[in-house]
Order: structure tokens, then sequence, then C-alpha cells
């Protein structure tokens, strides 16, 4: 297990300027799902990690850090928001089961771990970091992905809403369905969505998310629509 980020004296800054900008935005944050009959739990999945570092940059930074380095972001200004996130992993490294040896195996093993701790959180609302990834430098955009739970979508969408209005307003694209061979996101039985926050193929992509501001917007955002989805599912 890692260390946890400390909150610095800007974040509460960055979050209250980042929420009042999203809050002006002309979207409503009533969706329309049902209530919870539980309170919400924050699952925060840093993608990858341990044996699989997930997607290479040109220069070699890994997937697995910037998906660590939003997520522990997110859950110091979860936490500094009065929340108490569940974090699947908090640190570079994994611990995976004795009898485990190949890296398919330790895959594997991982994401039944990750689909287990979700699946034994009550009221559990996912929200997975990944980064994208593409042979040609062209393709660019941030994209949220929804699995097949009630509320998935709404989250999705409104989270893509966000995300492009106040991290990449050019951007065109737009909440998708999940690849049902997304093991994660097709096992977990909770309000899912996945992120994939930029293309590590595109040179001004990963410079952005090598930028400690840049990731620190990008939790904020996410937490700012986390935040307005369960007030909506709770009016």
């Amino acid at each position: 297990m890692g260390k946890r980020l400390k909150i610095k004296w800007w974040y509460p800054l960055a979050l209250a300027v980042l929420l009042a900008i999203v809050a002006l935005a002309q979207r409503s944050a009533a969706v329309a799902t049902e209530a919870e009959t539980v309170p919400p739990t924050l699952i925060i999945d840093a993608g990858h990690g341990g044996a699989d570092g997930g997607a290479v940059a040109a220069d070699g930074t890994l997937e697995s850090d910037i998906n660590l380095d939003i997520a522990l972001r997110l859950e110091a200004l979860a936490r500094f928001w009065g929340l108490e996130p569940v974090m699947t992993r908090t640190g570079p490294d994994i611990d995976y089961p004795a009898d485990v040896g190949s890296i398919a195996a330790k895959k594997v093993a991982d994401q039944h771990a990750r689909v287990g701790l979700i699946n034994n959180t009550p009221g559990a609302v996912l929200l997975s970091i990944h980064q994208n990834n593409y042979p040609a430098a062209a393709p660019k955009g941030i994209q949220v992905f929804y699995g097949e739970k009630p509320g998935s979508d709404a989250l999705a969408k409104l989270t893509q809403d966000n995300l492009t209005a106040q991290v990449c307003p050019a951007n065109r694209r737009v909440a998708s369905p999940i690849d049902r061979g997304v093991y994660l996101m097709k096992n977990v039985n909770c309000t899912a969505v996945l992120v994939e926050c930029g293309f590590l193929s595109n040179p001004d992509e990963l410079k952005n998310l090598q930028s400690g501001p840049y990731r620190l917007k990008l939790a904020a955002v996410l937490l700012a629509s986390y935040l307005q989805y369960i007030r909506g599912t709770s009016t």
C-alpha cells in the first residue's frame, strides 16, 4: 500500500472554483434515476497496477502511474469534502495470491479481487480511471463509458458533459456503453463508469496528463460530477 496524497493548500480552492463552474453550467443537477436505498459510497478504481502497467506512452510513461495519481487526488478531494471513498488500490504494487505466477494470472486475480471489493460495498458507485492509447498520434479526447446497471448511463453522460465543458471544450466524444469484454465493468453490480482521461499516444494530451495541475482538474471535475449525481438521485 502506498502513501496517501496529502492535501495541499490550493486543493480546497481548486475544488471550490470547479464546483462553482459546474454548478453554473446549463445542466440540471437532478438525474432521473431511482433514489438510493442506502447512502452511496464512492469507489475509486485506479486502473491497472502491479504487474499490469496498462498502456505505455512513447516516452515510457505508464498508464497505471497516471491512473493512480488522478485517483489519489480524487480521494484527497473527496475526503476534504467529507466523503469516505473506497480505493481499489492506493499504491503501485498489488498483493497477489501466493500461488499466482504468470502476469496473465495476476491480472485475472486482481480483477476478481476488485470485483469482490466493489460488490461487497453497500451503495457502491464506481469511477474507474484509465487512459487511452492508439497506434497513430492523431486521436484525442476524453470519453466516459458506462456499465449496464441502473444510473450508469446518467452518471456517464453527466460526467462526459462536465469534462468536455471544463477540461476539453473541443472534445467531440460522447458517453457510450462499455464493451462487454471489459471484465470489471461487466461483473460489478452497481452504478459504474469508466473514464478514459486522454490518449497517451497523443503528444499534447500526454503532456497534459503528465501535469499535476491538469490531473487535479480532472479529479475535481470527476468529484463534482459524482456529487451532482448523488444529489440528483436523493431528490
